[in-house]
């Protein structure tokens, strides 16, 4: 049987049928908008939706298992979602309403992982040992894979490096706190800041592209995503000390974090005299996590119980 994986977005909705042989073959990929505005019973329905666009268009009968990346964690110990900023999704028992809507078995996980997982197992990282997987865009994810499984945690929010808070930064951040990650290297951050000093709006290529050409403001812009970027990653590598970062997201797109520049800037924070950590960039582009989130409902399959009702599981 083919897998189905399913990534849910801020604004879309992924969906994808891969091969079960050739799992980087894509046999369908659709999106439908997620509308969170509109509730989370609305954005139940879209994905059920999703789901039959994506059965008609492949020609696939829907599987016994889907995978599906969500933003925020699934808790453990409650089985709501937390930590979404979506945040119509919050505080619902999310994987179950899944499973209840489409008849299915469920397998969820951090959009971060699924991207982490995907790189690990048919990216960037393949044969790596032990994987931090970074979407650094809108927002700040990670998740870590270790020797080909996601790594979740007790309270479901291991790689969360987005609300690690940074030294002498104190930007109020969604979550309830000041000084996240998120808040100071963000795509949408390092806009603001820019701002901040320059008067003007530009969107962050545009802003790479002046520092290339020698303005003073995006320059300052750049170095502060350089030195934020290098204390934020090092924390990470002094506690988990990966094979390989991947980094993902649209400002991951930007040269100047591959740089010797910034591995340097690395190096200054992490306790050991070099840094041997690779920095890579994605493989998979935005097909990670989609590509995640069905590896997802393989992965599951071996801890299945036959029979019974359509059930949630959550990678731990």
């Amino acid at each position: 049987m083919n897998r189905f994986g399913i990534d849910l977005g801020g604004t879309k909705i992924e969906g994808v049928v891969v091969s079960s042989a050739r799992p980087t073959e894509t046999l369908c990929r659709l999106r439908v908008p997620t509308e969170g505005s509109r509730g989370y019973r609305h954005v139940i329905a879209q994905i059920g939706k999703l789901v039959r666009m994506l059965e008609r268009k492949s020609g696939t009968r829907r599987p016994a298992w889907i995978g599906f990346g969500t933003p925020g964690t699934i808790d453990p110990a409650r089985g709501v979602l937390k930590n979404s900023n979506t945040l119509c999704l919050n505080g619902h028992r999310l994987a179950d309403d899944l499973a209840a809507a489409l008849g299915v078995e469920v397998q969820t996980a951090n959009d971060a992982n699924c991207f982490a997982l995907a790189e690990a197992a048919l990216g960037a990282a393949r044969g790596r040992g032990v994987v931090f997987g970074v979407i650094l865009g809108t927002g700040c994810g990670g998740g870590v894979v270790v020797d080909g499984k996601v790594l979740g945690g007790l309270h479901g929010i291991a790689g969360e490096w987005g609300h690690n808070p940074i030294a002498g930064e104190h930007t109020p951040c969604y979550c309830g706190r000041s000084g996240c990650v998120e808040t100071v290297i963000s795509g949408p951050a390092l806009e603001r800041y820019y701002r901040s000093l320059s008067g003007r709006r530009a969107r962050l290529p545009e802003i790479v592209a002046r520092a290339a050409s020698g303005e003073g403001a995006a320059r300052r812009t750049m170095r502060r995503l350089r030195d934020k970027f290098a204390v934020a990653i090092a924390a990470v590598i002094n506690i988990l000390d990966p094979d390989a970062v991947v980094i993902g997201g649209g400002v991951g797109n930007i040269d100047l974090l591959y740089g010797d520049e910034t591995r340097e800037a690395v190096r200054r924070n992490v306790f050991n005299p070099v840094v041997r950590t690779e920095f890579l960039r994605p493989l998979l582009g935005d097909s990670a996590g989609v590509f995640g989130a069905a590896m997802l409902s393989a992965s599951s399959r071996s801890a299945a119980k036959p029979g019974g009702s359509p059930r949630a599981r959550r990678t731990r």
